[in-house]
């Protein structure tokens, strides 16, 4: 996680980002910063190990909050970096930040697999906002938009030996879910998505590949997504009580838009559910809590 020095609403991404508030007046920095601290702080309180590293004052990140679009730390120790889609974000790609963790969670670099050359080709993959994994079936999941282009979702793929699920969605306007994490999250047990915001024309592809990993496939619709309930992630945790368990994390906006049937399956599907409120990162920033977790596989 990366907590942020000069949080804001940050009007480049703003153009494909459709969670995120035009009123800028309310993006307040000391806000995030309390939202950041009390997310990090509620993760450790679950036994969840947690890597904080500071963002740098110049040049300004309004966007630093977000690491998970930047960098993805894997199993075995291959660690890949990103092309981000507007210039301003691509300071956020700092080796301070990757020497942290390799410092405190022990995460051991034997392979870097670097995309961010693609820039200059006008091409973006957006790390693990851009792509949605199933680790276990070794699947990538990827809604194309102006972040997430289609060539770099084979490309990255083909290199990480995953199968990748290309597919198109929407938000209730037409417009292109600017990240595919916004419609769809897979955890041990349960997949959510969003299912109507899907193309016709792909979507029985994509549930065909949910349901064959053997999860339960649990659907939300637009209004749920709306309020990041498809922008959840699990963790890895350990209790003295249970030893190694999971703690499904959301957002606690995501956590009201929930039905109570829903709910009840995600709750039965997990050993924790953590639901912390971020409404300023949310409302300004357009992302919400799996937006701020770079996960790492050691």
């Amino acid at each position: 996680m990366v907590r942020p020095k000069n949080f804001g609403f940050n009007p480049e991404t703003a153009t494909s980002n459709t969670f995120q508030k035009p009123d800028a007046s309310g993006a307040d920095p000391l806000k995030a910063v309390a939202e950041f601290d009390a997310l990090a702080q509620a993760l450790r309180a679950e036994g969840v190990e947690v890597c904080v590293g500071e963002d740098s004052p110049e040049p300004a990140k309004p966007d630093a909050v977000f690491p998970n679009n930047w960098v993805s730390f894997h199993a075995g120790g291959t660690l890949v970096l990103y092309p981000l889609a507007h210039a301003n974000r691509r300071p956020e790609r700092r080796q301070a930040l990757i020497d942290a963790v390799v410092r405190q969670l022990n995460f051991k670099v034997t392979h870097l697999l670097d995309l961010t050359w693609h820039e200059g080709e006008g091409k973006y993959l957006e790390g693990t906002g851009s792509l949605v994994l199933d680790h276990v079936e070794r699947v990538a999941y990827a809604c194309t938009s102006p972040r997430t282009h289609p060539d770099l979702v084979r490309e990255w793929a083909q290199e990480m030996k995953y199968e990748p699920v290309i597919f198109a969605a929407a938000n209730r306007s037409g417009v292109p879910l600017y990240h595919t994490n916004v419609c769809l999250w897979i955890g041990a047990r349960v997949a959510v998505v969003a299912a109507e915001s899907i193309a016709k024309a792909d979507r029985a592809r994509v549930l065909a590949h949910l349901t064959a990993s053997g999860r339960e496939v649990i659907l939300i619709g637009h209004g749920e997504l709306e309020h990041f309930a498809g922008n959840m992630l699990e963790l890895g945790t350990w209790d003295e009580a249970l030893g190694d368990a999971r703690v499904l994390v959301m957002s606690a906006t995501a956590r009201r838009a929930l039905e109570p049937r829903v709910f009840a399956q995600l709750s039965g599907s997990t050993d924790t559910v953590l639901a912390v409120p971020i409404p300023t990162i949310e409302t300004f920033g357009g992302g919400s809590v799996r937006c701020m977790l770079a996960e790492v596989f050691r």
